[in-house]
């Protein structure tokens, strides 16, 4: 037999026997993962202070017999299973922090905690679904690890922090963990993550090919102007005013600049501060926003025309302006080869009529660091209860966020699938 054949022949044979398996090893693992979740629900931490919930999954990974490596980006856990079979280095990514938001449901596991948060005391809820995320990935572990001889290659679990972004001037979330080798020893050659979706249904997979999440970028513009008297507007210059004018052509860099048939563009001003009282008008103005772009090209294009916008419109009224931009994530990009021959496996997990292919997000993931580094594929499992619609609930990051956690193994089968049939792939190509 020649090399190439035998290097197929192993992880098809661990194919063979996995798939007939993983659906009811993931269906037995159902109430763990709901207990797993519940307990995680309950007890959130925001970004890089996840220490009890980063104690929580080392000591499971530990009892599966994994080799696990602890405070790799300040909080984050690495488990690694070298499976029974040769096979490439595939990685597993869950996120683990939770949000500064209240939660208003009224669940048995409802979340209650408070946290520090840049001096302030805040509540903090699981409003994203990183709970329901790391049940997931704890469960593949588990799973995998009681097939262990069957598993082909090599398989990293990655636990990470601050997806949110870090607290302050921290350093915090993907980069990090790659800046501190979470892709090395042994060398990843792809990796998958999943996002749990309150407005799919549940047990429904989507994933698309390509660019898939938006990159994140954060902005601030100060304006100077200069103080005087309310009732005296000529003897200053008002930066209310000049900020108005600067959001609104904000506007016109979406609507009249950004070819939207190629990819899609949103700028938003979350935020702006001026001013102490009402007859004053005030030295400075500060706006906080967000920009959204699917193509590298096009946030190039933006963040240029952002700062020449900005700073012109201000000198135009006699103001200036100081322009900064802060890049959170890249576009999360699912490789176009590797999503084409994984498609079949998220089929497998939940079935052919419950897999759709969908359009773009303007939603961002840190997750793009990871596949900007290795080939990736990055995909939405549902978690709205049957028979409610997407208006009916609520979105992420909101106080009524819900997740129904009754089909978490769906998620369990997608990876564990995905691990099998990479092998298959990568030996094919051999």
């Amino acid at each position: 037999m020649g090399m190439a054949l035998m290097a197929f022949a192993a992880p098809a044979l661990a194919q063979t026997n996995a798939v007939s398996v993983v659906e009811t090893k993931a269906l037995a693992l159902q109430p763990k993962l709901e207990t797993w979740r519940r307990h995680i629900h309950q007890n959130p931490e925001l970004g890089n202070r996840e220490v009890k919930t980063a104690a929580y999954v080392a000591a499971h990974l530990r009892q599966l017999g994994l080799e696990v490596r602890e405070k790799v980006g300040v909080t984050g856990v690495i488990g690694i299973l070298r499976g029974g079979m040769p096979g490439p280095v595939v990685a597993l990514r869950a996120d683990m922090d939770g949000l500064p938001v209240k939660e208003r449901a009224n669940l048995p596991f409802k979340s209650v905690q408070t946290a520090d948060y840049l001096g302030e005391t805040v509540p903090v809820m699981h409003a994203c679904g990183h709970d329901t995320h790391v049940s997931i990935l704890m469960g593949t572990a588990e799973l995998l690890a009681g097939m262990k001889q069957q598993v082909p290659g090599t398989v990293v679990f990655i636990f990470q922090p601050a997806e949110e972004g870090p607290p302050g001037d921290e350093e915090g979330g993907a980069p990090l963990m790659i800046k501190e080798g979470a892709l090395d020893n042994p060398r990843v050659e792809a990796i998958f993550g999943l996002h749990i979706n309150s407005q799919t249904p549940i047990g429904t997979i989507k994933y698309k090919s390509g660019s898939a999440m938006a990159s994140s970028d954060w902005f601030s513009i100060k304006v100077k102007g200069k103080q005087t008297h309310g009732s005296q507007p000529w003897g200053g210059v008002d930066p209310i005013m000049v900020s108005a004018a600067i959001i609104n052509g904000l506007q016109t860099i979406v609507s009249r600049e950004s070819e939207l048939t190629k990819a899609p563009v949103v700028i938003s001003v979350g935020k702006i501060q001026s001013g102490v009282r009402n007859n004053i008008i005030p030295e400075e103005a500060t706006m906080l926003g967000t920009i959204r772009t699917l193509d590298a090209a096009m946030q190039k294009q933006v963040h240029e025309r952002i700062k020449a916008m900005a700073t012109t419109i201000a000198k135009a009224y006699g103001a200036e302006a100081e322009v900064d931009i802060d890049t959170k994530t890249l576009v999360t990009h699912n490789d176009y080869a590797l999503t084409k021959a994984m498609a079949p496996s998220l089929i497998k997990a939940a079935g052919e009529n419950f897999v759709i292919e969908s359009e773009w997000t303007t939603g961002a993931e840190d997750f793009s660091y990871f596949s900007d580094k290795v080939p990736g594929l990055y995909f939405f499992l549902g978690g709205m209860p049957k028979g409610k619609t997407a208006k009916e609930s609520a979105p992420h990051h909101t106080p009524d966020f819900y997740i129904d956690d009754s089909m978490l193994f769906t998620g369990v089968k997608a990876f564990t699938h995905l691990v099998f049939d990479y092998a298959q792939y990568t030996a094919t190509k051999k």
